[in-house]
């Protein structure tokens, strides 16, 4: 072969292709390869004809069409998979070759794949793609992560394809070393966990209290989708109430039970192990297993019964209701990102990443699925300042809580004495009055830790890091447990 590729794709599923169109579309020579030749030559002779773009029936063949160093950039499924397409490519490469996987890989396996790839001189990214299908073709959100060396052999291609915001800034930019890339990606899932559970219990809330049809439901979130709720699944939310087929509304004929691929709770177990209360996503993710459990759910339907009953016809104040909604979806978004903020800080003190925390509002900006308008927001916060805390306590949003707070209360409230449940809403209240507490009653907990177990507890009058024990019973002694955290 005479023309080298400028970068390879190992992967023919949807994503893959797309992607390789993208990049030939950008002016880049790409070379296709699939385990199964005959994906490659349907891909060649449909999608891919008349266009740049070349296939390899073999590995080596595959390796060999690359231009030095060679870029290869994997899009098959995460696990195993991985593993072994690195394994088959590694005795065909030279030092200083750039492996990237795309798939949604955990973290914690990018980690031990970029260890273990540089012991071998082959310099490995893990990255972040989202924007499903239509966002792999037009530009995807890329959060890349992994050898620094390697980013400035791949920034072109991966920052020309990804998506763009409004002033032409790509939604691509290093992320941080070994797993960083991933774990971004990761939080992105469970903020879009979140964002999907909260539009639910909006929808609910609107359908079994409000009463309101799918056309009603149509009309409302088309206007919120041009305040500061706009966001691509807001705008999807739209589309969907209002698509109709031969049986009428699609909706209505969907059976209520989520699935998940597992990203959601991959953010929840990260955020246990980090001490970090990611309340809001955990609500969303055990809304989909408690969706999950459909047959006892209609067999306990006929059994159980709630206080109170939605009774859309006594509702005099619908109009009122809807807006104090919005302000309720709003305010608990805003959790949500603050929550999946607070796990991004922790992991980087964890793994000593250098995370910047507005150039990733910046690179879900577009793109990606969770992008919505108040990323900039949250861009400019971090501009303001880079070691902000917590995004509540930017003045923008702390205006924002304070504005939409009446609502909130109000919603969880009427959703509560109607029987409706709304998880994610109102763990993101019970977290927003956790964290603006001064005293919380964990001093109760820390009474009982040492009364059962001689945990120690510290004191108020007293230097922060003295423990002390108390002999609740007159029968324990002075004997106490040693002190640690988990």
């Amino acid at each position: 072969m005479t023309d080298k590729s400028d970068i390879g794709l190992i992967g023919l599923a949807v994503m893959g292709q797309n992607l390789i169109l993208n990049m030939n579309d950008h002016g880049f020579r790409v070379t296709a390869y699939n385990r199964t030749t005959a994906r490659t030559d349907e891909f060649l002779q449909g999608p891919a004809k008349d266009t740049n773009i070349t296939g390899a029936d073999t590995l080596q063949e595959f390796v060999d069409s690359l231009s030095s160093p060679r870029k290869i950039f994997l899009m098959v499924r995460a696990g195993q998979a991985v593993d072994a397409t690195i394994e088959s490519l590694l005795p065909l490469l030279d030092d200083g070759d750039v492996i990237i996987d795309g798939g949604n890989s955990n973290y914690q396996d990018t980690r031990r794949r970029h260890a273990w790839l540089t012991d071998k001189n082959i310099l490995f990214i893990g990255t972040g793609v989202s924007g499903g299908e239509e966002g792999a073709r037009r530009g995807p959100s890329i959060m890349p992560g992994g050898n620094p060396k390697a980013w400035p052999l791949v920034k072109d291609i991966l920052q020309k394809i990804s998506a763009k915001t409004a002033d032409g800034k790509p939604c691509c930019d290093w992320v941080g070393e070994d797993g960083a890339g991933h774990f971004v990606k990761m939080v992105h899932n469970g903020i879009e966990y979140g964002d999907m559970q909260l539009i639910a219990e909006a929808y609910h809330y609107m359908r079994d209290v409000l009463g309101k049809s799918n056309d009603d439901m149509h009309q409302i979130f088309s206007a919120w989708n041009n305040t500061d709720l706009g966001s691509y699944l807001i705008e999807i939310t739209a589309d969907i109430l209002a698509f109709k087929d031969q049986d009428g509304h699609v909706l209505d004929i969907i059976l209520d039970k989520a699935g998940q691929k597992g990203t959601g709770k991959w953010t929840g177990i990260n955020a246990l192990e980090l001490g970090i209360p990611l309340t809001l996503i955990g609500e969303a993710v055990f809304a989909r297993a408690l969706s999950a459990l459909k047959d006892e759910r209609v067999s306990a339907s006929k059994q159980l019964q709630g206080h109170g009953v939605a009774d859309p016809a006594s509702v005099t104040n619908a109009d009122e209701l809807t807006d104090q909604l919005s302000q309720a979806l709003l305010a608990s978004k805003i959790i949500s990102y603050a929550q999946g903020y607070m796990l991004l800080r922790a992991a980087a003190e964890e793994f000593n990443w250098d995370l910047q925390y507005g150039n990733i509002a910046q690179m879900w900006r577009e793109g990606c699925i969770i992008r919505s308008v108040f990323l900039d927001d949250i861009q400019n916060a971090f501009a303001k300042n880079p070691d902000l805390s917590n995004l509540l306590l930017d003045d923008y949003f702390a205006a924002q809580m304070q504005r939409t707070q009446p609502g909130w209360r109000k919603i969880v409230a009427s959703a509560v004495n109607h029987g409706t449940p709304m998880p994610a809403m109102s763990s993101a209240l019970a977290f927003y009055d956790g964290y603006r507490s001064e005293k919380l009653p964990a001093n109760m907990i820390q009474a009982q830790r040492d009364y059962f177990g001689a945990h120690t507890y510290e004191r108020v009058d007293r230097p922060r890091g003295e423990h002390f024990h108390t002999d609740w019973t007159g029968e324990g002694g002075d004997v106490s447990s040693t002190t640690y955290d988990v």
